[in-house]
This record gives C-alpha cells, structure tokens and sequence, in this order.
C-alpha cells in the first residue's frame, strides 16, 4: 500500500462504496459465518476505535469486530475488510507523523487474533514491536510470530 495515498483512502473509501453496509450472510458466507448480517463497516470507525486505545492498553482486529457488530446491530463484521481498514488507518497515521502531526492513531496497540503482531503495519513487525516496548509491553518470538506476552491483561473493555 502506498503511504501517500493512505490518508484519501481512509477519508474517501466510504463514500466511494457506500459504506457502512449491512449485509445478508447467505451463500458461501454462511458455511463460515452462519446465519444473519454482517457489517461492511466505514474506515473511518475503525481508525475511531483505535483511537480510542490508550497508552499500555491493546485491543484486537477481533475485538474492533465484535465493537462494531454491535454498533451496527449485525451478528459480525467483515474480517476482511476491518482488517484491511485497520491496515490502511495504520499507514495514514504515518503519513501524518511524516507531515509533522503530533498526534496519531496509535495503531500498534491494535494486534491481531491471540496477541499477533501485525506484520502489515507500517515498519512490520519490527516496527511494531518497538513501539509496543516502548509503552512497557513484552513481545517475544513465537514460531514464526511475534507476540504480546500477557496481551490479554491489557486489552481494552
């Protein structure tokens, strides 16, 4: 993903595709998703939800998922596109830190299922990582994934 672009496609993506979207779960869907709706939510609630993470806290793609189910009264939320909303919230945060803003979504406090780091984020998993630290966080290698020892006593209610 280009950085450059990453503020436009977070500002822009919903009103492009109509976004917020609930969706009947039917087809394929529903052999891995079950039955009822789903959120196709606006980038810009999940860039607000992480946001909302402060300093020593985290949260998950999951638990953004489950916060926006409920906003949206559906029984989920798109994994695929919450997820790639989360990435592209990641990468407009950089490119305002590179515009000399100050104030940025913390996206790093924002991990994937089972304390993941997320490899995608800007600078991956290194990057992440020594962001985690410097907010006093442990993240050790396990296989061939990083995580956050203990992320769950951290996680945001």
């Amino acid at each position: 993903m280009s950085i450059k672009n990453a503020i436009e496609k977070l500002n822009n993506t919903a009103r492009r595709q109509g976004l917020p979207k609930v969706v009947k779960i039917d087809g394929k869907m529903s052999k891995r998703w079950g039955e009822g709706t789903f959120v196709i939510p606006d980038p810009r609630e999940v860039d607000e939800l992480m946001k909302k993470v402060a300093k020593g806290k985290l949260t998950t793609i999951n638990d953004i998922r489950v916060k926006l189910a409920e906003k949206h009264k559906t029984t989920i939320a798109c994994p695929i596109t919450t997820g790639i909303f989360a990435s592209i919230a990641a990468h407009a945060a950089e490119e305002m830190r590179a515009s000399g803003k100050k104030q940025i979504t913390p996206y790093w406090r924002t991990l994937k299922i089972d304390g993941v780091v997320n490899p995608k984020y800007p600078g991956g998993e290194l990057g992440q990582r020594k962001l985690l630290e410097k907010e006093g966080h442990k993240v050790i290698k396990k296989g061939a994934k990083y995580v956050v020892v203990d992320y769950e006593k951290e996680l945001v209610k």
